[in-house]
């Protein structure tokens, strides 16, 4: 809709309703309403409704009673005085409200995403750059062919910036989120639903002055019209936190896995040269050896990932059954939804920037959430180890640059606060330094070929009981049969996972793989004063 087409004034009329139900122009509201509710916003009790609120017939102040003086109703006044703030208005309710019925908007998500990664500037990459990445991955690939079993890298080594980042990740975000967002979505209709629902005084009274409800209206066929707009404004309301969410990590991750999270499909290597210089900043190291070294650690978690691609689903599916198990904070959700103003266009920006979504952990949740954590744990030990057998004699500061990691890991970084506030989804697993002594005893005791088998099936890798027995985990290796050294019962494990799937959604919690018992037992401290053992 062009602004030509908005509210200018008021002629103190009743323009009438529009006779084929179409939208023509002269009711910008309702054509606005019906772009996102299609042929019930044509219903009687959405009339209803935008005539008790002064947004009827024209959309103007004037198009009812009491039109001269604006009817002392704010909407009305804004349409006709502030033509663009109504247009604002439409522009974000099209964004909100675009795309199906995901449960995740990933359009909306990436857009947002893109405008935070911008933020403070986000120069594209240039050739030289990507030469310069390639090279380096050429070298970190022969280094790392020389100390473990799992192959070079089909794929490519580029150079991406803030928002490229965004885009090569963002699917994953979406895919592992899912269930999160559609508890989300459940539980703000079912607020505002309670919120607006049958009782008519109590929706008066969140009304801003001058917005009237007419005597007997029926609230629950207006919220049976309005239930899908509801669903979509709270897929969109998460999907702009998942993307801003995003958007805060981009500024501070310097590879496409540097989270943990398997994010980035294909066997590539992802480098972010701007987050690369902020991480050699201070450090008084040759900033292309902190190149090299943190591409040798990106190129062995990509080698994992792509040599054992259990791992990645078993990451993925630990992720979604955390967040298939959240339990929402109701309460705290009502709350906020309810400090929303309908008529300020930066309201639930606010809201969101707050947290809307902090999630109460169940019992259940926790245990997914320790899944996470071990999984996630023992790619990084892996990875320390790895990466330092690769450097070790070859990069002058590459213990430095170790306990650098180590340090930065252990501290959670602005970004990563954001994201655990709009998401709720800790991405800071407390034994990496167990996982790391644990690999490390494995070359020493078997040999580098044995660290690298425990990956070889789900049934054989370690897990939550194994970083608490690291010895024992070593000394029954080879001699035990599979089950035995973890402690895990498998076939129970594996018929867990046959009802769960059978279930629906949210049975992925008892997939094989380490064990989620309960609160891991490590002391929440990775500082990294022990780092991998040298064999």
């Amino acid at each position: 809709m062009s602004q030509d087409n908005l509210p200018q004034g008021s002629s103190g009329a009743d323009d009438g309703e529009n006779p084929d139900g179409e939208g023509s122009g002269n009711d910008p509201m309702k054509d606005m309403l019906r772009q996102f509710l299609g042929d019930a916003v044509d219903s009687p009790e959405v009339d209803e409704m935008l005539s008790a609120l002064g947004l009827n017939g024209a959309g103007a102040p004037g198009a009812g009673a009491g039109g001269g003086a604006m009817g002392g109703n704010p909407m009305a006044a804004m349409m006709a005085n502030n033509p663009a703030a109504f247009g604002a208005m439409q522009a974000q309710f099209q964004q909100m409200f675009a795309g199906g019925d995901e449960a995740v908007n990933a359009t909306l998500a990436t857009d947002v995403a893109r405008r935070a990664a911008a933020q403070g500037g986000d120069s594209s990459v240039g050739e030289a750059s990507q030469r310069d990445v390639e090279q380096v991955s050429n070298v970190a690939s022969l280094w790392l062919d020389a100390v473990t079993e799992f192959p070079a890298l089909d794929g490519p080594a580029r150079v991406v910036s803030r928002a490229e980042w965004v885009e090569s990740t963002m699917p994953s975000w979406v895919e592992a989120l899912t269930p999160l967002a559609d508890g989300v979505n459940d539980a703000v209709s079912a607020s505002l639903t309670d919120r607006l629902g049958d009782d008519p005084e109590a929706l008066q009274q969140q009304l801003p002055p001058g917005m009237g409800l007419p005597p007997g209206v029926d609230m629950s066929a207006i919220m049976g019209q309005m239930a899908p707009m509801m669903r979509k404004m709270s897929s969109s309301m998460f999907s702009m936190q998942l993307g801003q969410a995003a958007g805060a990590l981009s500024h501070e991750v310097v590879s496409g896995t540097d989270v943990g999270l398997p994010l980035v499909g294909g066997e590539q290597v992802l480098m972010l040269p701007a987050n690369v210089r902020d991480f050699a900043e201070g450090l008084e190291i040759d900033p292309a050896e902190v190149m090299l070294f943190l591409t040798v650690r990106e190129s062995a978690r990509q080698r994992l990932y792509a040599g054992a691609p259990w791992v990645r689903s078993q990451v993925l599916e630990a992720v979604r059954a955390y967040a298939a198990d959240m339990r929402l904070d109701t309460e705290g959700i009502e709350s906020k939804v309810a400090q929303v103003d309908p008529t300020d266009p930066e309201a639930m920006q606010k809201v969101l920037a707050d947290g809307l979504f902090h999630p109460e952990p169940s019992e259940s949740q926790k245990a997914a959430l320790t899944r996470l954590e071990t999984w996630l744990a023992l790619v990084e030990g892996w990875v320390d180890v790895v990466t330092d057998r690769a450097t070790r004699g070859t990069l002058p500061h590459a213990d430095a640059l170790a306990e650098v990691v180590r340090r930065r890991r252990a501290t959670q970084g602005p970004a990563e606060k954001t994201f655990s506030g709009l998401v709720g989804l800790e991405l800071r697993p407390r034994r990496m330094r167990d996982a790391a002594n644990l690999f490390a005893a494995m070359e020493d005791k078997h040999g580098a070929a044995a660290r690298d088998a425990v990956w070889d099936h789900p049934d054989v890798a370690p897990d939550a009981a194994a970083l608490d027995d690291v010895l024992g985990f070593v000394q029954a290796w080879g001699t035990s049969a599979p089950g035995e050294i973890t402690g895990t019962d498998f076939d129970t494990e594996l018929a867990k996972l046959l009802d769960a799937e059978g279930s629906g959604p949210g049975g992925l919690s008892g997939s094989t793989g380490p064990a989620g018992d309960g609160p891991t037992q490590g002391d929440g401290d990775d500082s990294g004063q022990d780092g991998p053992a040298k064999g």
